[in-house]
């Protein structure tokens, strides 16, 4: 058996990182090639097998990270089969060195549809619920996800899982309308379920926010494409580059369609409305990430908005701004400064926000590690942009920001001052998603309070057959929280068919639910 005092005699150690500089000099993904194996099982044998395991509850999948920790730390180092790695701990001679991570892999997959994902870009809510976080430092749980979902693409255990008997379902066709997480989790369930199942993607390729908005440093759209051809593999498929509502009416689709899920996504930017907003340079956060996505898939040599040799402002303090932190770097930015309205959370939980809660600290992502390499530019906290100044030639040659008061975030008075910016990033999240009274108005949908699509505890919206999940119905949110709405909506719409279901649900058993 495992250590049961390993919490108390090993310390948390992270997967290593390349070298700051070397990561600028190319687009693959920070960590070091073959740095997370060797460390996973120690790091899995700090798991203290609690009689509660908060983990599972913080996961939106419920990830049965205790029962995957444990098979993990009494397996050996984890490297695959063939490496010439003896059994690990407690195993007798010519023992399957694999044998438990398989079962772990079997575990993961059972509640993760995309576990290479989440372990990659999931900002783990469950680290923080972890019990070992009371007062100390919690069980590396992603970095274990990840190695267990990255074995199991290497041993062959995630493969295509066809449906059996297909005829089960009773021919019944389903459309799904948006390829992010949310609509590929559906889909994939569906499918296996036994549906016919199409999804519809307006770009021209599937993906969604994970192909466009994600840089290739913190996911590699290999990955992705390796996904795809799971899904197609398993009879799941794919209309890229159709509009609906636009190239396919909403009448149509839901005449050729026994049920249609909507899950578009919360791809809305929220806006700044200051003096200069509409000047040459000044642009929402994801179109920049996608121009420079693209010129990744070599659709262009160069971005039309490109940071290269220019100042570079970020205003926004989330994920999206690290992300365009890290690509203005990656393009050669003459510097790039952050600004923060909020101002600098603690470094450690504030009172307010107890255990097992998911904290809101100082954080600092592989990107502004780079800056900080680089000497790029600072990052600043309760820092109001006021105004975009204008050169002689009419396009932006300034950010103009004050103190931020700390009550309601307003600009102080007298501390206005302005930052040279060729280029200016709004990073502020979305408002839900893209306003489509076309696609809208066809499949009966209504846009509720928040701004988000009116849909009911089962994921079903005012029009018979036509269910919302994802981020378009929950607003803006995490990935895990996508793939868990994708598994329950696949759910609701095989019950809504057939009267019944055998697919199994997050623990959260509604939208009211998903969304709390």
């Amino acid at each position: 058996m495992a250590d049961r005092m390993a919490f108390f005699t090993t310390p948390r150690a992270e997967r290593a990182r390349r070298d700051a500089r070397e990561r600028l000099g190319d687009w693959r993904e920070v960590y070091r090639p073959g740095s997370l194996l060797p460390m996973v099982g120690s790091q899995a044998g700090r798991c203290m097998d609690c009689g509660l395991p908060f983990c599972h509850s913080a996961c939106p999948l419920g990830n049965l990270v205790p029962e995957w920790n444990q098979l993990v730390a009494e397996s050996g180092t984890g490297e695959p089969s063939g490496a010439g790695v003896g059994p690990g701990p407690g195993r007798g001679p010519g023992a399957d060195a694999g044998a438990d991570w398989r079962a772990a892999a079997a575990r993961l997959l059972a509640t993760n549809n995309f576990p290479e994902f989440t372990g990659r870009l999931c900002p783990a809510p469950c680290e923080s619920a972890c019990v070992l976080a009371i007062d100390g430092a919690p069980v590396t749980i992603k970095n274990v996800e990840l190695a267990i979902a990255d074995r199991a693409w290497a041993e062959g255990w995630d493969g295509p899982r066809p449906p059996e008997r297909p005829e089960r379902a009773g021919g019944r066709r389903v459309a799904v309308i948006g390829s992010g997480p949310a609509g590929l989790a559906a889909a994939q369930q569906l499918t296996r379920a036994g549906h016919a199942t199409t999804v519809y993607e307006r770009a021209d390729r599937a993906g969604g926010l994970l192909r466009y908005g994600i840089p290739p440093f913190r996911l590699e759209k290999h990955r992705l494409e390796r996904r795809l051809d799971q899904l197609r593999a398993e009879g799941t498929a794919f209309r890229t580059g159709v509009w609906v509502g636009r190239d396919v009416p909403g009448e149509e689709l839901r005449a050729g369609y026994d049920a249609v899920v909507v899950a578009v996504g919360a791809t809305a930017g929220r806006e700044l409305p200051v003096p200069g907003r509409e000047l040459p340079g000044v642009h929402q956060a994801m179109e920049y990430l996608t121009w420079a996505n693209r010129v990744d898939e070599g659709d262009r040599p160069a971005s039309p908005v490109s940071a290269e040799g220019r100042h570079v402002v970020i205003v926004g303090g989330g994920d999206t701004a690290a992300d365009c932190l890290g690509t203005a770097l990656r393009q050669h930015a003459a510097s790039v400064t952050q600004l923060d309205i909020n101002p600098r959370p603690a470094e450690d939980r504030p009172p307010g926000q107890p255990w097992p809660v998911h904290p809101k600290v100082y954080r600092e992502t592989t990107s502004h590690e780079e800056s900080g390499a680089a000497e790029a530019g600072p990052r600043l906290f309760a820092a109001a942009t006021v105004g975009f100044e204008p050169g002689p030639d009419g396009r932006l040659a300034a950010v103009r920001f004050a103190e931020a008061e700390p009550g309601d975030r307003s600009p102080r008075a007298g501390t206005a001052r302005s930052l040279p910016a060729q280029l200016a990033l709004l990073a502020l999240g979305f408002t839900g998603p893209e306003p489509d009274r076309r696609l809208f108005g066809q499949l009966g949908l209504a846009i509720g309070s928040e701004g988000t699509l009116a849909r009911d505890d089962g994921f079903a919206t005012a029009a018979e057959g036509v269910f919302v999940a994802g981020d378009a119905g929950r607003g803006q949110s995490l990935i895990v929280w996508a793939i868990a709405e994708g598994r329950a909506v696949a759910a609701a719409v095989d019950r809504y068919l057939r009267g019944r279901t055998e697919l199994p649900a997050p623990i959260a058993a509604s939208a009211r639910a998903l969304t709390v």
